[in-house]
């Protein structure tokens, strides 16, 4: 298939998966504010891991979700895991 000139945006992306695939994205919203509701009794909490997943917080907002052992952004290196 040949590249498309257009640049999709991530609105493009999200109107497409709720308006042509029928997700329900209300839904979706309610699995990630289920998954972050450990943080509600840490205001200062920047990030929540729930089933493998790492879930960034910037004041009242998910900015992002990860998986848990993805490298780090800024260096490239593998996260250590954390001992149980």
């Amino acid at each position: 298939m040949k590249p498309s000139r257009f640049r999709i945006t991530d609105h493009a992306v999200i109107r497409y998966l709720e308006r042509v695939e029928g997700m329900d994205l209300d839904a979706v919203r309610a699995k990630i504010s289920a998954a972050v509701a450990l943080a509600e009794d840490h205001p200062a909490a920047c990030g929540v891991v729930s089933d493998g997943f790492t879930y960034k917080l910037k004041g009242d907002a998910v900015t992002t979700v990860m998986p848990l052992n993805s490298p780090d952004l800024r260096t490239g290196k593998q996260r250590r895991e954390r001992p149980e």
